[in-house]
């Protein structure tokens, strides 16, 4: 039994990391995206973590509800129209961070690029 409980212990640490490097990972990309994309912006290394988390969650409800990843590049063009909404979206729940119509769709291409050359999963 105790070998039970140390491995159920080890998974949910694991999984605990591997939550906490993606969410590090996904606002690495977005910071990389604002950086690289006219239209949008974001002013400080806590509303981008926040950004992260917000998006992270709002990606994990649509997977959950729909069976739909909100990924630029995970079903091609409905996709990235979604990954635009979601990111256009978040500026009204981040206080510094603003982004146009524009900088949405840039915005969502731009990190549909830097995840096909990050590996893992950031959105």
């Amino acid at each position: 039994m105790s070998e039970e409980r140390n491995d159920n212990r080890t998974q949910q640490a694991d999984s605990w990391v591997g939550l906490i490097l993606r969410l590090i990972l996904s606002a690495i990309v977005i910071a990389i995206a604002a950086f690289l994309t006219p239209g949008f912006s974001i002013n400080s290394i806590w509303a981008v973590l926040l950004a992260a988390v917000i998006i992270s969650v709002v990606d994990y409800l649509i997977q959950r509800m729909t069976d739909f990843q909100a990924s630029p590049f995970g079903r091609g063009f409905s996709g990235f129209i979604i990954s635009a909404i979601v990111l256009y979206g978040t500026q009204f729940l981040v206080p510094t961070m603003r982004v146009s119509i524009w900088g949405a769709l840039i915005g969502a291409l731009v990190i549909g690029i830097i995840d096909v050359i990050i590996p893992g999963k950031t959105f």
